[in-house]
């Protein structure tokens, strides 16, 4: 009897840890956590030594931190010696509309010329450089060939080269380096402020990458000395969220991820948020009444948009604040959809576009880059021909851009 009672026992006990390893096995482990993206400019153990002795010139404005913390007043308070503050579109503190020239000054804080690159000079000059040791350049991008901070990049490159100074970039995220995607710009008739370099709409780049692409490429007449503080614990489809809005009329997350396809719309007769405090996450046109049912009213917003598009009058359209951006960012395109959707439901198809101004181009065309995607909207084309046109294009650049990636794509 004691022998059954034991074999039972042992069995019983058999059952009990089987049980208790098969919860093991079933349970989820908690996952490893991602982490935490380091930008370039928050290493500062990794450049301050480099900066120390020189005579600093700082390309910044508002989005240029050091933790919370301006760059400028961070690396000040290090012991660095920041002679000159060069200021991109928008201006040093980043509270010019777009487009709007902005002038030299001093800093009432510190006192340090602030040199305007979106004024009466797009390019630092030599005596402006003259007593600069070494250039540093700290700004935030969003990712698309039409947001200028990639111009005022190849500009500084171009006068660094030039007056053999030194380029060190602090390196921020994309925060849509996920998508490489739209026409690629091939003729020079379609360069203009918006748009000087022969890339896609969204080039899929940080700024240390796109410098370079610019090097490489033979964009510079001679090319510029560079060196790149990296983002750590980065790849480009990482997430980003930016801690500061990089520009007045992108003031929210959402507005960061959609303005790569609502930035098309400019040069045409949709607003696109500018004149309200949701700028790139609602679309609308007087014309669309009785069509869509939400509205809104542009007006003149000072240090956003004095002249938006449709201002003062009530526009039809359609508001994007909740829309899920995350299919987007797995097919990795840009919404083509909405121009589309929106050109079929213009009751005036041609005052959709905006015409052409005195050089022959329209202010639509100069955003994409070419003639073809507004030609073929007007004659009928579906999403899925336009971006057929588009793969030559996309397939040579993509295979190019490979070259000068930093980061994990």
């Amino acid at each position: 009897m004691m022998r059954v009672t034991a074999i039972l026992c042992l069995l019983l006990a058999g059952i009990d840890n089987s049980y208790a390893q098969a919860q093991r096995v079933s349970s989820p482990r908690p996952s490893a956590q991602k982490p935490r993206v380091i930008t370039g400019a928050d290493q500062t153990d990794l450049y301050l030594p480099y900066l120390r002795g020189k005579r600093i010139g700082l390309v910044a404005n508002q989005s240029s931190l050091i933790g919370s913390k301006s760059s400028v007043d961070s690396l000040l308070s290090l012991g660095i010696n920041i002679v000159k503050v060069f200021g991109p579109e928008h201006g040093f503190r980043g509270n010019a509309s777009n487009g709007a020239a902005v002038s030299n000054e001093k800093d009432a804080k510190t006192g340090i010329p602030i040199i305007s690159l979106y004024g009466k000079n797009e390019k630092p000059t030599p005596e402006q450089l003259a007593d600069v040791d070494l250039m540093v350049f700290d700004i935030q991008d969003v990712g698309c060939r039409y947001y200028t901070n990639i111009n005022t990049l190849e500009y500084v490159m171009e006068a660094c080269a030039e007056n053999n100074r030194e380029l060190l970039i602090l390196d921020r995220p994309n925060p849509n380096a996920y998508v490489v995607d739209g026409p690629v710009m091939t003729d020079d008739k379609y360069k203009s402020a918006i748009g000087i370099h022969y890339i896609p709409m969204t080039h899929g780049m940080t700024i240390g990458e796109f410098a370079q692409y610019l090097n490489g490429e033979g964009y510079l007449p001679k090319q510029c000395r560079i060196k790149v503080i990296k983002v750590a614990n980065y790849d480009h489809t990482t997430p980003y969220t930016l801690p500061i809005k990089p520009s007045p009329n992108l003031n929210t997350q959402q507005a960061v991820l959609l303005f790569p396809s609502l930035c098309m719309f400019e040069g045409t007769a949709i607003n696109e948020g500018r004149g309200t405090y949701m700028p790139f996450t609602i679309l609308g046109a007087p014309a669309l009444k009785g069509t869509y049912s939400f509205s809104y009213k542009p007006v003149s917003i000072p240090g956003m948009s004095e002249r938006p598009n449709q201002k003062d009058s009530v526009c039809y359209g359609i508001d994007l604040r909740g829309f899920d951006i995350t299919a987007l960012q797995k097919r990795r395109q840009l919404n083509l959809a909405w121009v589309i959707e929106l050109y079929k439901a213009y009751p005036d198809k041609a005052g959709f576009f905006q015409p052409e101004r005195a050089n022959g181009v329209s202010p639509f065309d100069l955003r994409i880059g070419t003639d073809q995607l507004r030609k073929q909207i007007i004659a009928g084309m579906s999403e899925q021909e336009i971006r057929k046109s588009w793969e030559p294009g996309l397939t040579k650049f993509k295979a190019i851009r490979a070259k000068y990636l930093l980061y994990p794509d």
